[in-house]
């Protein structure tokens, strides 16, 4: 890929992911990984682009009032601090990939089969939400995303919420995760990667736009 067709890969991803509660960090990695960005270099890009695009998704959901803030918090407690340690972590994330594309997939198979809000929902206990969150936000930090790529599929294949409320949780979820996943790779002396103060402008306003 040319570095000039990077930015507007870049804002097609963010757009995209923002319009369904997310904020591309799985689609950047894979720009990235198309563009020849360094292994080392990819997880921290997509992160810092994820707290853009993320901030001002939790700001559109918000305000459009589809944010369940009392029912889902127990998501963070754990998950927060977990992903830190992921990002302080520096090990193999082949396998956390293969599941990511496993949950993907299974949530693609489901939509295919029911394209609708579930007709009745069931949401968990707060023990259920404080061990998922803690186990998604390891995974979010190790894999470089903010883990709502695995948390929005989850809920709505248990039948958590509806579809739009999955995707308020979730942007919320990949905000907090995100910041705690860059504080745990500088924690871990390792140097945060220059991105281009236009390309972050770009993909945050695309963002914004597909959160709108």
């Amino acid at each position: 890929m040319s570095a000039e067709m990077l930015p507007l890969a870049l804002a097609v991803v963010a757009f995209l992911y923002g319009a369904v509660g997310h904020a591309g960090a799985t689609g950047y990695i894979a720009v990235f990984a198309l563009a020849g960005l360094s292994p080392e270099l990819i997880r921290p890009s997509a992160l810092m682009l994820n707290v853009g695009v993320a901030g001002f998704g939790t700001w559109q959901f918000c305000r459009a009032g589809h944010l369940q803030w009392r029912q889902f918090w127990p998501l963070l407690p754990l998950a927060v601090p977990a992903a830190f340690f992921g990002g302080w972590l520096d090990v193999p994330t082949r396998g956390l990939r293969v599941v990511l594309g496993l949950v993907l997939l299974a949530a693609a198979v489901r939509f295919l089969l029911q394209p609708r809000d579930p007709e009745a929902v069931h949401p968990p206990g707060r023990s259920t939400l404080l061990g998922v969150g803690g186990a998604l936000g390891l995974m979010a930090g190790l894999t470089g995303t903010g883990g709502g790529v695995f948390l929005s599929p989850w809920m709505l294949l248990r039948r958590w919420c509806s579809t739009r409320q999955a995707a308020a949780v979730s942007v919320v979820f990949i905000l907090m995760n995100s910041i705690a996943g860059l504080a745990g790779f500088v924690r871990s002396a390792q140097v945060l990667p220059p991105l281009p103060l236009s390309w972050v402008l770009v993909v945050v306003v695309a963002g914004g736009l597909g959160a709108y």
